[in-house]
């Protein structure tokens, strides 16, 4: 299956703690960080959740 690869560019201070908690989820733990995981829908609308903190790395 396809991956995506998930970049934290943004800090997680100030923001709600549902965003955080998904951050935590995604294995977002500090800025810069990349994490690779499997492509899903699940994993989609986790990324729309805290689009303003991440971006997706080629």
């Amino acid at each position: 299956m396809a991956t995506i690869k998930i970049k934290q560019v943004k800090s997680r201070i100030g923001a709600p703690i549902d965003q955080k908690r998904t951050l935590d989820s995604l294995g977002l733990t500090k800025m810069n960080r990349v994490v690779e995981r499997e492509d899903s829908p699940v994993l989609r609308g986790m990324i729309k959740k805290v689009q303003h903190l991440v971006a997706i790395v080629d």
